[in-house]
């Protein structure tokens, strides 16, 4: 009986993959790991998608699962054109697009050995809301410079996900809902979510809050001064505001919990560079407020940040007025990639065609 639902999600040293029945219970998860010597071997990650798929099958088989039992597959969505959030079946189109998609990313390997199993067995294969989702209005592209268009790049799995399931848990229509959902980690992504469709987001690698990794908005007229400077080559520069701005840049670490650990030993820079996370955090979300005029149901937190209570409490302290404060902390990207097939199979959500 065709009851299981195969969730496979590369990372770039390891490929996780999941059993969830189509009542959303986990069977059972895995994270298989990849030595550096194993894929110091292979020219591109693309090189890497038949091995990876062999080891999948392979644990399948130790687990005693039949791949004659699997209904779905689906895979973590890859670096995409511009499109609409939702669950999408994988066709030729997606396949080649993941192929030869500009950014070599390790999730492009999601939707291509999702779609090579599926074949094998005759059924099909599925990628849900990838980072490039873009639903944005037309005013919410402009900039302020000619030729300069502001770009939808978020976390949103997490943040549907957990939009989502606000909407289950008060037995409400998520396309009636209006919401901010805060993907607080690595990056940090402030989605507004306006009846159903993300309208505006912070794109996490250009600006809004800084991060534990990330700048966030920087001052434009000291920006150009250092891409001038001769310090850094252009590549140099976009790690500098993509993995060593942020807590990194100030404290030398990327972790909230050594913040936190820092303020309570009296260190009182710390304590201002992570009041000011908070206040920017806050300031992003009123900001995103703004947009539907105060109109806002709830306030989501999300990610793996969102677990420090004091964060949550500064946040709350400054933004709380706009709206209630929810917590779901962490972030399961496993179940969220099932819960999009179960939506599908349920007729909750209509498949997307990607074209």
């Amino acid at each position: 009986m065709k009851e299981n639902i195969l969730v496979i999600n590369p990372g770039s040293t390891s490929t996780k993959i999941a059993i969830f029945n189509q009542e959303g219970k986990e069977v059972f998860k895995e994270t298989i790991s990849h030595s550096t010597e194993e894929l110091s071997q292979f020219k591109s990650l693309l090189e890497q998608g038949p091995v990876r798929k062999k080891i999948i099958l392979n644990t399948l088989k130790k687990k005693n699962v039949d791949t004659d039992s699997l209904k779905a597959i689906i895979g973590r969505g890859g670096v995409l054109k511009p499109l609409k959030a939702g669950t999408y079946e994988v066709n030729n189109k997606l396949v080649n697009d993941l192929k030869n998609s500009p950014i070599e990313h390790a999730s492009n390997l999601g939707g291509i050995i999702a779609s090579e199993i599926a074949k094998n067995i005759g059924i099909l294969a599925y990628i849900a809301d990838p980072v490039s989702v873009d639903e944005f209005t037309d005013i919410a592209r402009i900039s302020g410079l000619k030729g300069i268009e502001r770009k939808s790049l978020l976390h949103t799995l997490n943040i549907r996900a957990n939009a989502f399931r606000y909407a289950r848990e008060q037995g409400k229509k998520f396309e009636e809902l209006n919401l901010i959902v805060a993907h607080l980690g690595g990056g940090i992504s402030i989605a507004l979510i306006e009846k159903g469709k993300i309208v505006d987001v912070n794109n996490a690698n250009d600006g809004g809050p800084f991060s534990p990794e990330r700048t966030g908005s920087l001052p434009n007229k000291a920006l150009i001064q250092l891409c001038y400077s001769g310090k850094h080559s252009e590549k140099e520069l976009y790690k500098l505001i993509t993995h060593q701005g942020g807590l990194v840049s100030y404290l030398g670490i990327n972790d909230v919990r050594e913040a936190i650990k820092k303020i309570e030993q009296g260190d009182n820079y710390a304590k201002l560079i992570f009041e000011a996370m908070c206040y920017q955090i806050a300031k992003e979300i009123g900001a995103m407020a703004t947009v539907l005029k105060g109109k806002v149901e709830v306030i989501i937190l999300t990610g793996g940040i969102s677990y420090s209570k004091i964060l949550v409490n500064r946040i709350k302290d400054r933004a709380g007025w706009i709206a209630p404060v929810v917590v779901y902390p962490g972030e399961e990207e496993m179940k969220a990639l099932a819960q999009a097939v179960i939506r599908v199979i349920n007729g909750v959500e209509k498949v997307k065609t990607y074209s």
